[in-house]
């Protein structure tokens, strides 16, 4: 017989043989659409749960993750979990279990969507396709809608629950002879006034700017990098933004001598990168959930209450991605990651297209791709640029250009741009997909954008 999530944690607490114990159970549900050549080609639904035992002694603690539906099936997670607590070794982040708190909505069942979250989305996609066919332009993309609710309970009295809505949509559109390609996309909370004639549009104006191309040699180049791309590249400035490795001295966030660099000016003034569980349009877990310590989480902080933070503001570090237990060494405050990043900067005005125009000869670059880090120290990154690089002259765009492979710090990024936009909802198309879709970016001139040799890539 199928059990509720919560029915399955209190099951799990009390079968454990361990002397602590904490759950958390995962129920997701999901929704999609996918077409090609104007064409839809697959629809679909999913559902399942998944949850993590963490059976704790002291400063031992034996962990599990299975998918789970009955209580039978729990209790096999639970004894799996008691039988690795025996052979565990003490771990170094131990610290007491977080109290008891308990979350309003505990009892309530988990949320789900279903195909029918697209409706509206689905008439304006038909009217895109006969627009796109009848001007010979190409259509390929999907949209996916996820709904997962996450219970966490314990020994120690934590009930908590939080329901997280993720959907995105992007679409590629191409030339009836694939000669151009052009992307656009963009995070939702729930698909609500999401048009897709009005992003069949942007394609089309995108596409027409490919009406002229021309091949540009690798170098430095005046570049408009928009709000999308600016979010993959400050994701990797956040990821690597962990306490522990600064203190190791592997990350740019690392002091020389010794220590980390919070309290230095790393990047301008007027810079402010912060995350907030209840930024609105961005809101994500407001508490800890992790099946597993690392660097920068720690399973003893299940529960820990987070709170807006800011990673960098007036461009001087301020905190660092860290646990209870990296906060001991540090001497800093208790700072978690958060599910969502947000770039402001003081002096950021207009639009993406108010700044081409005031570039009088340079690039806008659509997406980056395939982004790897090169240099942890400096956080220098490699990746490529994709589906529309754009030639500026005199602030129109004017022809296409050839991709390129880039070399490039987000961090020097921060102290090298001459102009910012006004921060937007942004959807970073490289993390988005499947890690990090909650940012809110402006875009970025930056005069000397380094590319640092030409793609063949489309």
């Amino acid at each position: 017989m199928i059990a509720s999530p919560q029915q399955l944690a209190e099951r799990a607490l009390k079968s454990t043989r361990s002397p602590d114990c904490i759950v958390i159970v995962n129920a997701s549900n999901s929704a999609n659409l996918r077409w090609a050549k104007n064409t839809l080609t697959a629809n679909g639904v999913s559902e399942g749960c998944t949850v993590t035992v963490l059976a704790f002694d002291g400063d031992r603690v034996g962990s599990v993750t299975g998918p789970a539906a009955t209580l039978d099936q729990v209790e096999s997670l639970v004894q799996a979990a008691d039988a690795a607590l025996s052979s565990a070794s003490a771990s170094e982040d131990h610290n007491p279990l977080i109290e008891a708190v308990e979350s309003p909505d505990w009892d309530e069942s988990p949320g789900s969507t279903g195909i029918e979250v697209f409706s509206d989305f689905a008439r304006s996609l038909g009217a895109a396709f006969g627009r796109a066919e009848a001007e010979h332009r190409i259509l390929y993309g999907f949209v996916d809608h996820n709904v997962t609710t996450t219970y966490v309970a314990s020994s120690s009295g934590l009930r908590l629950r939080h329901q997280q809505p993720t959907g995105h949509y992007a679409c590629t559109g191409k030339t009836a002879d694939l000669s151009a390609s052009a992307w656009v996309g963009a995070a939702t909370r729930d698909f609500v006034g999401v048009d897709a004639e009005v992003f069949d549009a942007e394609l089309k104006t995108r596409l027409s700017w490919s009406n002229r191309q021309i091949t540009l040699p690798a170098g430095r180049y005046d570049t408009v990098v928009p709000p999308g791309a600016v979010g993959d590249l400050m994701i990797e400035a956040y990821w690597n933004a962990g306490a522990r490795v600064a203190i190791d001295g592997q990350s740019v966030y690392s002091r020389t001598g010794g220590g980390t660099r919070a309290g230095e000016q790393l990047v301008s003034k007027g810079v402010r990168l912060h995350s907030d569980p209840w930024a609105p349009g961005i809101e994500c877990m407001p508490f800890v959930a992790t099946a597993r310590s690392s660097n920068d989480s720690s399973v003893f902080d299940n529960g820990l209450a987070l709170a807006p933070t800011d990673w960098i503001n007036d461009g001087v570090v301020r905190s660092l991605i860290q646990t209870r237990h990296s906060a001991q060494l540090t001497g800093l405050e208790t700072t978690p990651a958060i599910d969502n990043l947000i770039l402001d900067v003081d002096s950021g005005s207009g639009t993406v297209q108010d700044m081409v125009a005031g570039v009088e000869r340079g690039l806008l670059l659509t997406c980056l791709w395939y982004i790897r880090e090169v240099d942890p120290q400096s956080l220098l990154l490699t990746g490529l640029t994709r589906d529309g690089v754009y030639l500026i002259e005199g602030g129109e765009i004017t022809a296409a250009v050839n991709n390129f492979r880039f070399n490039e710090s987000p961090i020097d990024l921060l102290r090298r741009f001459t102009h910012a936009s006004t921060s937007a909802p942004a959807f970073p198309r490289e993390w988005g997909d499947e890690f990090f879709s909650r940012t809110v970016m402006p875009a970025l001139r930056v005069p000397d954008f380094n590319m640092s040799s030409v793609s063949a890539a489309l």
